[in-house]
């Protein structure tokens, strides 16, 4: 013989009916754990940052005056272009007309759809890098 377990019956309770001898359970959709605008805003200012120092030690061409060969041989910087752009801002080798028309052709190439830290980081001038300013 073919035994039914019980038939549940509705009650009522919190305003709705639900189904007695039943549990419910709800799936929660698990989560990244979520990081701060302000940290991403950072994070991807000091990355730009660094490719605009890239840039910048390029335009200037100071791996012509840099003291590691592989600068020299690939006619670009590959090594610290933070303390390479740092010495040619303190001693004044890049004139700052010099300075204002790499950065003109760097937001001329610019696309107009780029994030704010991105377009931040492109805006600065290279003495404004280590400037201390606010938060940057």
């Amino acid at each position: 013989m073919l035994v039914h377990p019980p038939r549940p019956t509705a009650v009522r309770g919190e305003g709705i009916f639900r189904v007695a001898n039943q549990t419910e359970t709800r799936m929660r959709k698990t989560t990244a754990p979520a990081i701060a605008p302000e940290l991403k805003y950072a994070a991807r200012f000091a990355a730009e940052k660094t490719r605009q120092q890239k840039r910048y030690c390029d335009a200037f061409e100071l791996w012509r005056r840099c003291h590691l060969g592989r600068c020299l041989r690939n006619r670009r910087c590959c090594g610290d272009a933070d303390a390479c752009l740092a010495k040619a801002v303190a001693l004044d080798r890049v004139p700052h007309r010099e300075q204002w028309r790499a950065r003109q052709d760097i937001l001329a190439v610019t696309p107009r759809n780029i994030g704010p830290p991105e377009r931040a980081a492109r805006q600065c001038m290279p003495l404004d890098f280590y400037v201390k300013k606010g938060r940057w």
